[in-house]
């Protein structure tokens, strides 16, 4: 049996804001941090993500080291108040309903995002999406090493695990095809997806993605 697989990146797209920027700001407002250091660092990392040259790998480091020896328990409730403080506000309403509207169809809805799991899981479930693909990271004893478990869910990577997803659930009974889905994104990192997908579209895009879009003649909405 075919579904329609409907896929949606996270930060910028379905939230008005970047989740792993917000962090650090949170990180900073509870004093976990140095202000002016972390902000700087984290600001420039943002910078490089927008233009397509992050190193994710440094980037995820630089986001865990602060809670790296902090029990799953103890990371668990800060994130509990990072949701309520700084993303449930940037949970947009059109996000919700077009989620919704794709479920109402019987399309299979996916959060896949470069964020990392720790950040991205409980917002995923949040808006009631089960199946995310996201940046997993290590863990040893409990704590994160600050280490990414496989291959990064950024840029061409994320075209291969959700290849990989599809070939899993393949197994399971369940066919999908990446030439009959809809991906919504804002970001110039996700072309390579959104070049194999039969429906991409821009959601309040960057500039380099809205000029792709233009040229290409993709759809562009807004959810803001």
């Amino acid at each position: 049996m075919k579904c329609r697989l409907a896929l949606f990146d996270l930060d910028n797209t379905i939230l008005a804001g970047d989740s792993d920027h917000a962090w650090g700001e949170f990180l900073i407002e509870h004093g976990l941090v140095d202000p002016a250091s972390h902000r700087a660092i984290n600001d420039a990392h943002y910078q490089s993500y927008l233009a397509g040259t992050l190193d994710i790998h440094e980037y995820v480091r630089f986001t865990i080291s602060p809670v790296s020896s902090f029990s799953e328990e103890d990371r668990n409730r800060l994130h509990e108040i990072f949701m309520e403080r700084s993303i449930r506000p940037m949970i947009l309403p059109k996000s919700r309903a077009l989620i919704e509207s794709h479920r109402t169809r019987g399309d299979i809805c996916i959060i896949i995002t470069a964020t990392n799991d720790f950040i991205a899981a409980p917002i995923a479930k949040r808006l009631g999406v089960s199946t995310l693909l996201a940046t997993e990271l290590e863990t040893v004893d409990g704590k994160l090493t600050g280490k990414i478990r496989g291959e990064p869910c950024y840029q061409k990577g994320k075209v291969r695990k959700l290849s990989l997803w599809i070939e899993q659930e393949l197994c399971c009974g369940r066919s999908f095809e990446l030439s009959s889905a809809v991906f919504y994104t804002d970001s110039i990192n996700d072309l390579p997806l959104m070049e194999l997908v039969s429906e991409p579209v821009a959601v309040d895009p960057d500039d380099l993605l809205k000029r792709e879009a233009r040229a290409r003649q993709w759809k562009v909405i807004s959810l803001r």
